[in-house]
Order: structure tokens, then sequence, then C-alpha cells
């Protein structure tokens, strides 16, 4: 550990925080904590089959380099205890159980994919929760395009399989040879943490996320015009889980929102394009 990841007693890079657990409810969440005491917390939540180690630390470390950052497993996935639930709302009231277990009256949020249906039902669930929110890579209620996740995932396996390749290679960046280098550069940062890993998702968890995702897909359209605080929408402009229409379509039905979207970028643009993506976050959660 050196000077550049430590500030006296703050951890300032994700590859060395340490991994602590949270009891409520009866579910023991596991979670990491960085960056300063200072100011409003942001939450990570996170996407399918995600464990903590799936975080961009690029991402994780820009943020945290200005504000307390907290990642977490779901109730479970990775070492978080408990029975992975099978729809989004289930996770969004295990999310709020995490984020009050902690002690928190208001949080900023940062989500990503599937993380960001969970924090589209706390926002309107909890309102007064959440101050500011990122929605990432992800889609509303009934979005175009969000039922086939599923399909889509299964394919890209079998792709990733028989070409000896990671699935998020596929599932998270385009084809492009700047998307391909994008993501080789990605996967090698998620293995940058050697101690301490996480251990990855149980087969029957990612089916039932699968399913709540699947769900959430053909679910009713809902009221997004009830979700009052500041969002800031951002993606790649082809992403294959969650079209890129779905961002235009919630930043049009979000009062308060702005849109980024990142050129020949896929699902996981804000990795890809972090370097652009960090300092706009900060900008974002920095405002009063």
């Amino acid at each position: 550990m050196n000077a550049r990841e430590t500030r006296g007693d703050v951890v300032t890079s994700y590859k060395n925080a340490q991994t602590r657990t949270v009891t409520a409810d009866g579910v023991t969440f596991a979670y990491r904590d960085l960056g300063p005491r200072t100011g409003m917390p942001i939450i990570f939540i996170t996407h399918l089959a995600a464990v903590l180690d799936n975080w961009d630390p690029r991402v994780v470390d820009g943020i945290a380099a200005k504000h307390r950052v907290i990642t977490f497993d779901l109730r479970g996935v990775g070492a978080s205890s408990g029975v992975t639930p099978k729809t989004i709302e289930e996770m969004a009231r295990d999310s709020v159980t995490f984020i009050r277990a902690l002690g928190f009256e208001q949080v900023d949020v940062l989500s990503f994919s599937m993380g960001g249906m969970i924090a589209q039902v706390i926002a309107q669930t909890d309102p007064q929760l959440i101050r500011r929110l990122i929605l990432a890579g992800t889609g509303p209620a009934g979005g175009e395009g969000i039922k086939n996740v599923t399909r889509i995932s299964h394919y890209d396996t079998v792709r990733a399989l028989l070409t000896f390749q990671d699935v998020k290679q596929f599932l998270f960046f385009t084809r492009t040879p700047n998307g391909i280098r994008g993501g080789k550069e990605f996967l090698a940062r998620l293995k940058e943490r050697t101690e301490d890993r996480d251990k990855a998702i149980a087969l029957k968890s990612y089916f039932s996320q699968l399913k709540a995702i699947h769900r959430w897909g053909l679910a009713r359209p809902q009221d997004l015009s009830a979700i009052k605080i500041p969002v800031l929408v951002a993606n790649g402009d082809n992403d294959r889980m969650v079209p890129t229409s779905n961002s235009y379509d919630m930043d049009r039905r979000l009062p308060n929102s702005e849109l980024v979207i990142y050129p020949d970028g896929g699902h996981g643009g804000i990795f890809q394009y972090h370097e652009q993506f960090v300092p706009t976050a900060l900008e974002f959660f920095g405002r009063p």
C-alpha cells in the first residue's frame, strides 16, 4: 500500500479496501467502504451477476478521491448471506435495509444496469433516502428490449465459452476495435485486486436475478415523473443488453434529469469511458 492509496487512515484505493459486514433483518451484507468521511456518502448498486470485485477500480477510486464510496453485495450474492430475490422490488427493499443499517438517513447513489432498476424503485418507495442519482446502462420497467436480457446473456455466454473470453467482453462492449480494446482494459483492471477477493455469484442466484430482470422488462411502465430528485442518465450509444433507447426514454420522462451518451460505447460505457465519466459524476455529485 503506498501513499497514493491512503490518506491517514482513509483508504482511497479500491484494491485495498477491506471487506466488512453488517447484519440487518437476518441478512449479513458484505461491503467495502473507502474515501473521505465528510459529505454525502455514495452507494454503488451493481449489475447482474456482479460481486464486489466487478466494480471498475478506476470509477471507484476516481469518485472516492472526493467522496465516501460504499459498494455492497446484494442478498444471496458473493459474501452476503440469504437467498437471492426474484424481483427487483425485493432487491430494492434489501438495498434500503443495507443503507439504513449503516446509519444513513440520506445518500447519493451510483447505479448500473440491474442496479439502476433497483435504484428507480428506491427513489419511488423511499423518496427522502436518495439526494442525487446516476442511472447508467439501465432502463425503466417495461422498457424496450429488457425482456430479452436472459436470451442475450445466454447467447453471449456461449460465444464467450467458444472463444475462451470473458462474457463481459461481449455483453458490455461494442465489437469495434475501440470497444474490444476497452473491454480488454476493463477486464484487466478487474484483476488488480489480488487479496481478499469476493466469491463469484452462485448459479442459482444468477438465475434468480435473470428472472427478476425479465419480470421488470414485462412490467407495466412506472410514473417516472414521481422521481423529483436530480438524475444523471448515462450509457453508451450501442447498448445491446439494455438498449440505449431506454436511456433517452428515461431522460424524457424524468422531470429533473440530464443525459450523457458515449460514442462507440456499449452497456459498459461508463467503464470504457471512465476518464470522461468520473469527472462528470464528480461534478454531478458535487453540486449542493
